[in-house]
């Protein structure tokens, strides 16, 4: 059997060994060898998901295992359900838009060396196939945190004029998630020792483990806590927005469209599964955090005068309705969730890129003040722009519209009020999106901006593929569906959850 997971991550892992030892008196080589690796990963993707059996009761496919440490019970163990295969083909996708689009983001005279950085796109592309596909449990804290150092240096050596301050801030708070995270896993195994006589890691064998209650829910904490910094959750989001800021726009599409997800990913993979009496013990909890970050980073946003914090807020905001479905407990809710992560990742990517391209014709500023009337001087650049904006306002048509329709849908199956009061977020939220379009995009052309230019081809070119997939994703969803919705099935039946039965009246009306 073909080994697909560990070629798919080993691609760009030697492409970007290649990207490094390139002299560094050819940066085009650099950055057109980038290209065709992340390419060639895209196009092996598709190959493995055009093989992925949908109809099938495995719980993972593609699946490899080699013993790695096992005195501990480790090892090198690989496999994807559809959860895992989406997030796996978001990163693929985004990889190749990102080094289109930040072409031209660093040079010689940016302070920091233009094959490193796109060996750090690489780098982070084989992590982030790994963290989606691990199935035993030390070696996906492995990769969760080695994710932390390409971005960290990519942050930090590539950013804008905070980034030191930007790129420790990320580090420690990831850090700290992590540590938690640490504790936790030992204790699982150490609980699972104790339980079947040997400790383990293995993540089938630890979902259904029979354990004390007291000691699940401190269990669950752990993980719970590594996983709503990594989103980010309220109250630990305050990392994000200085992170967004000082990266490159490249750079802020993989944080904040792909490696986020992580936490949402982790929540419904390893937090439910394993600790399903836990989950519920605390999903009134993570339910009031989801909604408070619903409205605080709507809020938030609709307050800022910088492009680059406002989407940070936005995704807050926008993650607080992904781990709000996931929580409710309902399958239509749950597989919402999955579109919207998709969504999310397709919507900032296009934002940031957009906002990258306007800003590179402003010397570099993101404030919206110091913007105006581009439609009149880029049309087509206001056009993406418009796109990008009504996509993370989940405009019905799009794919996040799906995602939030099947999220709220969901959660008034089992909360009606709650439901109620997430749908009032969408008003803030087409608040400061409007907002955002009418103060950089319409009115008086800004003095600065007389004669910029419209999009490049270049630039059009790594925008297409985002605007393609948003509309026929969400005209079309049966696709993204059909390979979700077994999983999340299986992770509702691994819970004990069952959906609630609508109650009919003896006149057959609903009640």
């Amino acid at each position: 059997m073909t080994p697909w997971l560990t070629i798919l991550a080993l691609v760009p892992l030697v492409g970007s060994v290649i990207v490094a030892l390139l002299p560094g008196s050819r940066p085009t080589l650099a950055k057109q060898f980038t290209l065709a690796v992340s390419l060639i990963t895209l196009a092996l993707t598709i190959l493995m998901a055009l093989q992925f059996n949908g109809a099938s009761t495995e719980p993972f496919q593609f699946v490899e295992s080699y013993s790695w440490i096992p005195a501990f019970g480790i090892s090198y163990s690989v496999g994807v359900d559809g959860i895992g295969l989406v997030l796996i083909a978001l990163a693929a996708t985004l990889v190749p838009i990102v080094v289109i689009a930040g072409w031209r983001d660093v040079d010689a005279n940016s302070g920091g060396s233009v094959k490193g950085y796109f060996a750090l796109i690489l780098a982070l592309e084989t992590l982030m196939i790994w963290v989606f596909a691990a199935t035993d449990l030390f070696m996906f804290y492995v990769f969760f945190e080695a994710m932390l150092i390409p971005v960290y240096f990519m942050i930090g050596r590539y950013g804008g004029p905070q980034r030191s301050y930007a790129a420790v801030k990320f580090l420690m708070y990831s850090l700290l998630g992590g540590l938690f995270m640490l504790a936790s896993m030992i204790g699982l195994y150490v609980v699972s020792a104790q339980v079947t006589g040997q400790g383990t890691f293995d993540y089938l064998s630890l979902v259904g483990l029979e354990m004390d209650p007291t000691a699940e829910r401190l269990l669950f904490l752990g993980f719970f806590f590594a996983f709503a910094i990594k989103a980010p959750l309220w109250p630990f989001h305050t990392w994000l927005p200085d992170a967004a800021s000082a990266a490159k726009p490249g750079t802020a599409v993989l944080l904040i469209g792909v490696l986020d997800k992580v936490g949402t990913f982790g929540m419904i993979r390893y937090c439910l599964p394993i600790f399903p009496a836990a989950s519920e013990f605390y999903a009134p909890v993570v339910i009031g955090m989801a909604l408070v970050g619903i409205f605080y980073g709507a809020y938030v946003a609709l307050n800022q005068n910088d492009m680059k914090r406002l989407f940070a807020y936005s995704s807050m905001s926008h993650f607080g309705f992904i781990a709000l479905g996931i929580f409710v407990f309902t399958t239509i809710a749950q597989s919402g969730s999955m579109v919207y992560m998709v969504a999310h990742g397709l919507s900032t990517a296009a934002l940031f890129l957009t906002a990258g391209f306007l800003m590179q014709r402003a010397n570099g500023s993101s404030l919206i003040s110091d913007f105006g009337g581009v439609n009149k001087a880029a049309p087509v650049l206001a056009g993406f722009f418009m796109f990008a904006a009504l996509s993370s306002l989940a405009l019905p048509g799009l794919v996040s519209f799906v995602g939030e329709f099947m999220v709220l849908l969901g959660t008034f199956q089992r909360y009606l009020i709650v439901g109620g009061v997430a749908t009032l977020g969408i008003v803030i939220t087409a608040a400061y999106v409007l907002r955002l379009y009418q103060k950089s995009m319409t009115g008086p052309l800004a003095p600065k901006l007389v004669g910029m230019p419209d999009l490049s081809g270049r630039e059009i070119l790594a925008l297409m593929p985002i605007v393609v997939l948003t509309l026929v994703l969400g005209l079309f969803p049966a696709p993204i569906l059909n390979v979700i919705n077994p999983a999340v099935d299986r992770v509702m039946t691994t819970i004990g959850a069952t959906d609630p039965t609508p109650t009919v009246s003896s006149d057959g009306s609903g009640q």
